[in-house]
């Protein structure tokens, strides 16, 4: 039996950046000791995959939420890929916290690119205008993002929710940086159809092309091979939506987090060549231990 890890599956680069900067910390000793072992705060899940958060809490590393960072006070905190909005910033000033900051570079030029669109609005007068950002309600890169328009902007999931829109004036599409090409610019369509005379609209394709060109790459992937394992986190969205993708060309196509998930009856005489792949929150090592599973 054939047995492939997809080389293009695994951390993008935001994601490594932000482990690379938990390990420095870690490894260098550069967080809080208790009983020997050093401890650095991350607001947050570091990275949607349960086996790289385990790893790297037995390195020290210690998840928090934002109720708990408000209370801590002159400690050392990691801000993940996803980024920040400036309430955090502003609140890490006041309680005296060290940040180490990983947000991902394109999700940071995002930040930058809507807040500059909102403060042009604001210096405007423009109060018809609508900064629109296509992502997912509650996910903490959207948070971020909003949080740059102090809470104005409007969050639209699909084009349903596009089709609801009201385009009284001026309108600002932008975009999470994980989300559908296709999708972006189905809602782009629909946004386009609603403005009206003697108004404009901005549209920002700010989805990012590494994640973006995952979608073609593991569909060509998937259909290479009888038995496709996914291997994903439960709480990556980038997750479920390269699964879908896979599964919508190969059928047999399954969603695991470890070895532990692996059905051997998946395995059946006709299964001659297994494809492992994954999210951009999965760890190479994870698939990688998946195939060693398989090959014992």
């Amino acid at each position: 039996m054939k047995i492939e890890i997809d080389e293009g599956s695994g951390f993008c680069h935001g994601v490594v950046n932000a482990i690379r900067k938990a390990e420095e910390v870690l490894c260098d000793k550069g967080g809080e000791s208790k009983s020997g072992q050093t401890v650095l705060y991350c607001l947050g899940d570091i990275v949607h995959n349960e086996n790289e958060v385990l790893r790297l809490q037995s390195m020290g590393l210690k998840t928090i939420n934002h109720e708990e960072f408000c209370n801590l006070k002159g400690k050392k905190v990691l801000l993940r890929a996803h980024g920040e909005p400036p309430s955090t910033y502003q609140k890490a000033k006041e309680n005296e916290i060290e940040l180490v900051d990983a947000t991902c570079p394109v999700v940071l030029a995002l930040q930058k690119k809507i807040k500059t669109q909102y403060d042009q609005y604001q210096k405007t007068g423009d109060r018809k205008a609508k900064i629109v950002i296509f992502g997912k309600k509650g996910h903490a890169e959207v948070n971020g993002l909003v949080g740059q328009t102090e809470g104005s902007a409007l969050v639209v999931e699909n084009v349903a929710d596009a089709e609801k829109l009201e385009a009284e004036g001026n309108v600002s599409l932008f975009s999470q940086t994980t989300k559908s090409l296709d999708e972006y610019n189905r809602i782009r369509s629909v946004i386009e159809q609603k403005i009206r005379d003697g108004y404009t609209c901005n549209f920002h394709d700010t989805i990012c092309r590494q994640v973006a060109n995952r979608i073609p790459n593991i569909r060509t992937f998937a259909s290479r091979h009888d038995l496709v394992l996914f291997v994903s986190g439960k709480k990556s969205s980038n997750g479920k939506i390269l699964y879908e993708e896979a599964r919508s060309v190969n059928a047999h196509t399954h969603m695991i987090s470890s070895t532990q998930d692996i059905d051997l009856a998946w395995l059946t005489e006709e299964v001659e060549s297994v494809g492992i792949c994954g999210a951009t929150s999965t760890p190479k090592w994870l698939m990688e231990e998946i195939r060693d599973f398989l090959s014992k």
